[in-house]
């Protein structure tokens, strides 16, 4: 990875999945890890995914929303 890149990053699709890149862990609510084999993967928020926690597409069918946009802007500064 890219010095000036961050460790791991969440891009937050409108009506669709996170995606979540870079190195990280997923855990089930009881701290098992959920496996995965790759650094960037999408992660469900319409609760309809049949491989949750991760993304299938249903979105697109369910006409998932996911409420207003988020604002863009410039993107924050380390500090």
């Amino acid at each position: 990875m890219k010095q000036d890149q961050p460790e791991s990053s969440i891009v937050v699709c409108p009506d669709g999945p996170l995606i979540v890149r870079g190195d990280f862990e997923i855990v089930t609510p009881s701290g098992l890890p959920v496996p995965r084999d790759r650094q960037t993967v999408a992660l469900c928020r319409c609760g309809a995914s049949a491989i949750k926690p991760y993304c299938d597409g249903t979105h697109k069918f369910t006409k998932f929303r996911s409420g207003p946009a988020v604002q863009e802007g410039p993107a924050p500064e380390d500090g």
